[in-house]
């Protein structure tokens, strides 16, 4: 279920904890960051490749290229038997920043979005149809959890795809893991 809880950046005081999707939109766009659904203008195969998915999503996909100026989009994919499952969960449950926008659309699966804006925290659990877009410089970080399960299309301005400038920042040991908020979210 996508969800958003709220909580001071040092995660002191009580977390407000939304699962109405408007309620979830409303709260995200008062900070910049765009959420919406999106949903396949026909069926999708659970082992679909990259060409399938964009396939399926290519209207919204041309409605963003345009809007946006995109040059890549491409189809990231983690399962619980990837062999680097964990390294890839560390890289990004580092807080950092990006110099462009990160928008991403889960075709599949869950993910959890931290976003740390205004001595904030704004933890986004995303889920398959959903369409997030962090805005450029926003100090984030991502957790996909111990044993991932999502599928990802994501769009760039740039060749060099995802950048993340790391702001060394030990905040994100300070708040729940993925695992550990879908517990308490459920």
């Amino acid at each position: 279920m996508t969800s958003l809880t709220i909580v001071a950046d040092d995660n002191s005081g009580n977390a407000k904890t939304f699962s109405d999707y408007k309620a979830i939109t409303r709260e995200l766009k008062d900070v910049g960051v765009l959420m919406e659904k999106w949903v396949a203008n026909q069926p999708l195969a659970a082992d679909a490749n990259q060409d399938a998915v964009i396939a399926v999503y290519q209207d919204s996909i041309n409605q963003l290229k345009k809007k946006y100026a995109f040059t890549t989009v491409d189809v990231v994919s983690l399962g619980p038997d990837h062999p680097q499952k964990k390294e890839f969960r560390e890289k990004f449950l580092a807080e950092h920043t990006h110099a462009d926008f990160e928008i991403r659309f889960f075709v599949d699966g869950t993910g959890l979005f931290y976003l740390h804006i205004d001595g904030k925290v704004y933890m986004v659990m995303c889920e398959a149809g959903d369409l997030i877009s962090v805005p450029a410089n926003t100090t984030h970080w991502f957790d996909m959890g111990e044993n991932p399960s999502f599928k990802c299309i994501r769009f760039f301005t740039t060749k060099d795809g995802w950048v993340g400038n790391f702001t060394g920042s030990d905040i994100a040991t300070h708040f729940p893991s993925y695992d550990e908020h879908r517990v308490k979210i459920a």
